[in-house]
């Protein structure tokens, strides 16, 4: 039996070393670096814990991760361990900037083992984050201008950028839960589970027009181009001899 040191996310002990029992293949990231599952006993407190591990330098062991005469720490490293976080269903949408992706990611998790405050105040940063571009330039004299309070509150933001139909007026109605229940989230605490699940549907309806639908015409515009693009073969007529 093989063992890896690492820190038990059961007990707390530091450093301390488990016994790997089983081993799952999950995926390969950069085209070498094959990442495992493994399932390991904390010698400390007997509970057990999968962690995720990805490999490091070559590892040639034909008897696999399980049998290995060697420490795993030697050839891979451990980048985290399945928890309730892993649970979440819910995948940000396709195209979203890194910031925002990281924090739908983060909303997400945080909903799907029940801490719905800090849920719900995450999705309302993805809409803060996607929502600030979307005001007219304090310099342009063309447009409307919101006042600063207005560019600094979220729930004004939303309700100017509506007015003024910077955003989908359809989405008017969804956007309440960011306005008030996020809000309590980040001051007040009291939030359901529904509440933050309304957060959700507003973020996602939101930053799937904002980014995603917008990036799937583009792409689908220049695959258009491209196929035009190609040259055409001119078909010869059956029976047509050749000079």
């Amino acid at each position: 039996m093989s063992f890896i040191v690492a820190d038990c996310p059961r007990c707390g002990a530091n450093q301390i070393t488990f016994d790997v029992t089983a081993q799952a293949f999950y995926k390969i990231e950069f085209g070498w670096r094959y990442v495992f599952e493994i399932f390991c006993i904390c010698r400390a407190c007997r509970r057990p814990t999968i962690f995720v591990v990805g490999l490091k330098k070559n590892f040639t062991d034909d008897n696999g991760l399980v049998s290995s005469k060697y420490p795993l720490n030697d050839f891979f490293t451990v980048d985290g361990f399945i928890s309730a976080a892993n649970l979440t269903k819910e995948k940000p949408p396709e195209h979203l900037p890194k910031e925002i992706n990281a924090a739908f990611t983060e909303g997400a998790s945080c909903l799907a083992v029940q801490c719905n405050n800090a849920s719900a105040t995450m999705f309302r940063l993805c809409v803060d984050l996607a929502t600030r571009p979307l005001l007219p330039n304090t310099q342009d004299c063309t447009e409307p201008q919101p006042n600063n309070k207005t560019r600094r509150d979220l729930g004004l933001r939303l309700t100017w950028l509506f007015d003024n139909g910077k955003l989908p007026s359809n989405l008017r109605e969804l956007a309440k839960c960011i306005r008030e229940d996020a809000n309590d989230g980040a001051h007040v605490g009291n939030l359901t589970k529904e509440d933050a699940e309304d957060s959700l549907d507003f973020t996602r309806a939101l930053l799937e027009r904002l980014f995603t639908e917008p990036k799937r015409l583009k792409l689908a515009e220049a695959r258009r181009v491209a196929r035009r693009s190609k040259p055409r073969r001119v078909a010869r007529r059956s029976g047509t001899k050749s000079r």
